[in-house]
């Protein structure tokens, strides 16, 4: 099978867990022999063994390809980030793509039906609202069958603030044009149908994953000798739940002095996480990191002690996943996807503060309880892999081409 999949990101060039999910999935595609042309909007440089890379008017005649559109784009981005970015890029060139996030998402539209004009494929996917456009295009051109996936929606970004008219029109446009749905999370699929009017069986179930690897721990930071460390890594945004993080802190510390609280990541909501908690008095308890890659990623997690997701609203949620697979336990909100399928950790609401910060010293506090999680987390991660999700994405996809009933 030939799939054309539209993408906003792939790793090392990716904002949050949507490239990462992309990663996983084509890799786990590549595994049951499906051709994947991968359609990203900017030209980057990514070195990957499963999919072969082509940029722009390159070899047509490969199979797995990859497109790039030149842009400041990232995923997960809104007006007034994506203008900051603009305006970063243009103190280095001024060959900019697009004035504005929403000029971006009509351009990367646009390019959609020329590329489906071009490449052999049995079948569309499409990656969020940002690639919706694109996707719907290369429908139109080609006749086929198109699948959309949703990582977010735009009442998840919003954290349950009033959502952006424009972006939610793009989401609902695109499930309706799409002949499947695919939800990351029940969570997420009865958002989809609840909110967009999208009908039930035509909403089916994905969840995440990720693979399962030993890393090893390269060096201990010097606090790790004397205090504690919670984690918080992801993006500083209300989605995220950074500012429930920094509440909960300042109660934990009333009770168990000796913890460092990491913040590992960066976003809109950064500069009022860092001004609230000097606000409260405990900026000596705190550090924050910025933006971390790859084998940075890891080490905070392995550095931990607990990773907490205290997400407002979290369609899926890798992050736990990544932190089980490192060996450090998690504290997640009830309110993420992820919660669905993860057993061996703790839950709480996003709200719920004291019972974070209860739970948050308990498991400091207490080391069997912390063996416990962390040796039981460990081999629940382990069931985890991309293939799975891949195979169930198959199957969709023969479904929705009518070879199976």
């Amino acid at each position: 099978m030939k799939v054309l999949m539209f993408g906003w990101e792939f790793p090392p060039f990716n904002s949050g867990g949507l490239g990462t999910a992309c990663f996983g999935l084509t890799r786990g595609l590549s595994k049951h022999d499906v051709d994947v042309t991968f359609v990203l909007p900017r030209k980057v440089d990514i070195d990957v063994d499963f999919l072969k890379m082509v940029f722009g008017d390159e070899t047509k005649s490969v199979i797995k390809k990859q497109y790039f559109v030149n842009s400041p784009l990232q995923a997960y981005a809104t007006e007034e980030s994506y203008e900051y970015r603009l305006s970063e890029e243009e103190k280095k060139t001024k060959q900019i793509y697009g004035n504005n996030l929403f000029e971006e998402v009509e351009r990367y539209g646009a390019i959609g039906g020329q590329i489906a004009e071009q490449e052999e494929f049995d079948i569309i996917h499409a990656h969020d609202w940002l690639t919706y456009k694109a996707a719907i295009a290369a429908k139109k051109v080609s006749g086929k069958h198109l699948v959309v996936h949703v990582h977010a929606t735009e009442f998840d970004r919003g954290g349950g603030n009033e959502v952006n008219q424009y972006v939610y029109n793009i989401e609902k446009k695109g499930m309706e044009e799409a002949d499947t749905v695919i939800a990351v999370s029940n969570l997420t699929r009865n958002r989809i149908i609840e909110s967009y009017g999208i009908a039930p069986e035509k909403v089916r179930v994905v969840h995440n994953a990720v693979e399962f690897e030993n890393y090893a721990l390269d060096q201990m930071h010097e606090l790790k000798k004397t205090k504690k460390i919670v984690l918080f890594l992801g993006r500083l945004t209300l989605q995220k739940g950074p500012d429930y993080f920094v509440a909960a802190a300042k109660k934990v510390l009333e009770y168990y002095p000796d913890v460092i609280f990491v913040v590992a990541g960066s976003g809109d909501m950064e500069k009022a996480t860092i001004r609230r908690v000097a606000e409260l008095g405990i900026a000596d308890k705190f550090i924050f990191t910025g933006f971390l890659r790859g084998k940075d990623i890891h080490e905070a997690y392995q550095m931990a002690d607990l990773y907490v997701m205290p997400s407002v609203s979290e369609p899926f949620g890798i992050t736990p996943l990544e932190s089980l697979m490192c060996g450090t336990p998690v504290l997640i909100s009830h309110q993420s996807g992820v919660s669905e399928v993860l057993t061996h950790c703790l839950k709480t609401d996003f709200w719920n503060t004291d019972e974070m910060a209860n739970k948050i010293v308990s498991i400091l506090r207490h080391g069997e309880l912390h063996k416990t999680l962390k040796e039981n987390g460990v081999k629940e991660v382990k069931k985890f892999s991309w293939k799975e999700p891949a195979a169930r994405c198959i199957d969709i996809y023969d479904q929705t081409l009518g070879r199976k009933n």
